[in-house]
């Protein structure tokens, strides 16, 4: 059984930065293998905000390149975002999520995290 939890959210400053943490539980067996923060926000549409694919590539949105880097300790089993330079717009729920991507899209999200909060403030 794969869990996936996340921690370090919190409300931020423009211009601060928050650390974003995703414990893998279980085994994530390929194809399904690929880690992912998404952001969703009331009324907009999800937004795929970092991704690593199974084979390592990484990939961004290009509302937060430059400003955050997405990581994975595979013995630690852990996926970061590090978030820097934060702005209003960066506010929303946090998900960590796992599933199989094909041609650089979802193919499927298998996994979800239970979402944590970042507030960007002025």
């Amino acid at each position: 059984q794969v869990r996936l939890v996340e921690s370090g959210g919190g409300s931020v400053q423009a211009g601060g930065s928050l650390r974003l943490s995703c414990v893998v539980s279980g085994t994530l067996y390929p194809p399904f293998d690929s880690l992912a923060w998404i952001r969703q926000v009331v009324g907009k549409e999800r937004e795929d905000i970092a991704i690593i694919e199974g084979d390592g590539t990484i990939s961004y949105a290009d509302s937060v390149k430059g400003r955050f880097t997405i990581s994975k300790d595979n013995a630690k089993k852990i996926v970061v975002l590090e978030m820097n330079s934060l702005k209003l717009e960066d506010t929303g729920t946090y998900t960590c999520v796992a599933g199989r991507r094909v041609k650089d899209s979802w193919y499927s999200i298998n996994f979800y995290g239970q979402g944590t909060q970042v507030t960007v403030s002025s």
